[in-house]
């Protein structure tokens, strides 16, 4: 086994330890599960037990929803610009403490330190983002066709909204969904994923210092989802839930929300291709397609899951993404030297490793990479798989892993019915020099974002969601504020004439 490959441990301490938070966050205050459980939380790349955090159930969640009904209706009542304030405080800690925030990142999940630090970065983008956006919550005057009657539209906070966020980016989800809800008036009940709560509670933590009130933003670590997620499901207090995850789970919350009748915004699975046609820049296409592929070895919804590569110039696209992978290092995210860690869990290692030998079965061939650690190890080798077919499961199944496997096309009609022959359609990429052929592929590919010549276009100015099987709603940009507004109508009659 390569000596990368081991599992390395890492010194790591904070200025501020006091952001290590292991108690659920409920109305304002810091407390144990009733019943006292806990469970460990995991560094994945050393396997080391960091913290022992308090695991709640539906009595806690329970209990977080009526402190967050209390609370909204006060906050409703205050101005845009109250609400503003305190956002724009929580903003300012949360880049005060960035440095913590990611160490706190990195040691939980595994990313390494320059990921991390640009996740809390833009975590605090979204508050900043929203605390101006809730000033700009506009309605309507409609003209009316009966004489004396006046119609106005307004819009009111959703009120108590559930938020339930995945372990691959921990920081950043809470705020795409808590910042606009508080923004517009309404409260948020979030469960963070059992394998990373800390950067929750943290964030949680700085939230309260910035004066947000109690009940507001309630925290409920819990390392078995399913006694919290019932709660927020089925509770006719709340009235919107927010989840980003896999979307067999998206399907199960959707039926479980069906009684309530529930406003839902749903960010699920992806199967993200990159298109590369024989015109494109091949090396701004293979540093773009590396550039999604690895990011958090792997570990995005977004990521480059099949690179689709024009025949005529496969082996030579495959050659300059060669180049790519060969600078990397992985290791333990702690080491300022690494740009690669661990994946999450030894069982999604293994996942991949199924995904891996079984296009090699069926007869692709390992260009790069390929090596998988060995006993508690959760390293992967940043992999590139050619000669891959349609007919291999890597095809239609995500990857999740730092496995980039390149398929071939030959026409513009092959690559996008290639690209939309999935269930899923969130994100896509494109790389080619025409400018028409950019617009006919951007408008013939299912996904609900494109990056044409560019795969990193995450921000929060952009409409983040997609299409399908990968979701409903959007998050971020000023669409992302309407997922948590009622619109009402007023008709004002009897008016008369002076």
């Amino acid at each position: 086994m390569s000596e990368a490959l081991k599992s390395t441990g890492a010194d790591w301490s904070l200025s501020d330890p006091g952001l290590i938070r292991t108690q659920a966050y409920v109305n304002g205050e810091w407390a144990d599960a009733a019943d006292g459980a806990t469970f460990p939380v995991y560094n994945p790349a050393t396997r080391e037990v960091i913290a022992e955090v308090a695991s709640v159930g539906a009595a806690e969640t329970r209990r977080a929803i009526e402190a967050a009904e209390a609370a909204q209706k006060e906050w409703a009542s205050k101005t845009a610009m109250e609400r503003s304030a305190i956002l724009r405080n929580w903003n300012d800690l949360l880049l005060e403490n960035l440095e913590d925030l990611a160490i706190i990142m990195t040691v939980e999940q595994g990313k390494v330190l320059a990921e991390s630090r640009g996740e809390v970065a833009y975590a605090a983008s979204f508050v900043e983002w929203f605390a101006e956006e809730g000033k700009r919550v506009y309605g309507d005057v409609l003209p009316l066709p009966q004489p004396g009657r006046r119609g106005i539209v307004i819009k009111q906070p959703v009120g108590v909204c559930a938020a339930i966020t995945p372990w691959n980016f921990p920081a950043a989800m809470l705020t795409r969904k808590a910042a606009p809800a508080l923004a517009v008036g309404c409260a948020m009940v979030a469960k963070p994923p059992h394998e990373t709560p800390l950067s929750m509670l943290a964030q949680a933590e700085l939230a309260d210092r910035a004066g947000l009130p109690a009940g507001l933003l309630n925290v409920l670590p819990a390392e078995h989802s399913r006694p919290v997620g019932d709660e927020l499901c089925s509770n006719p207090i709340v009235r919107k839930l927010t989840f980003t995850g896999s979307t067999a789970v998206g399907k199960l919350l959707t039926k479980q929300c069906a009684g309530t009748l529930k406003r839902l915004s749903m960010e699920l699975g992806g199967n993200a291709p990159v298109i590369v046609f024989e015109d494109a820049d091949l090396e701004l296409a293979a540093k773009g397609a590396a550039a999604s592929k690895y990011r958090n070895s792997g570990q995005t919804c977004i990521c480059a899951n099949r690179i689709l590569v024009q025949d005529t110039v496969y082996d030579e696209f495959i050659e300059e993404l060669k180049k790519v992978v060969g600078t990397y290092k992985i290791g333990n995210g702690l080491d300022e030297s690494v740009t690669h860690g661990p994946v999450i869990t030894r069982k999604a290692l293994e996942d991949i490793r199924d995904l891996v030998d079984d296009a090699v079965e069926h007869g692709a061939t390992v260009a790069a990479g390929g090596e998988f650690g060995e006993g508690d190890s959760q390293f992967i080798e940043p992999t590139i798989l050619c000669d891959v077919t349609p007919k291999m499961r890597i095809f239609n199944e995500e990857i999740f892993g730092p496995v980039a496997p390149v398929f071939r096309f030959s026409t513009e009609k092959e690559a996008i019915e290639m690209a939309n022959d999935t269930e899923y359609g969130l994100a896509s990429y494109i790389f080619t020099g025409d400018q028409n052929r950019s617009w006919r592929v951007a408008e013939g590919i299912e996904y609900g974002m494109v990056g044409v010549n560019e795969t990193l276009f995450t921000s929060q100015f952009i409409p983040f969601g997609g299409m399908k099987e990968s979701g409903q709603g959007r998050e971020g940009s000023r669409y992302g504020i309407d997922e948590y507004v009622e619109t009402k109508f007023i008709c004002f009659g009897d008016i008369g004439t002076s």
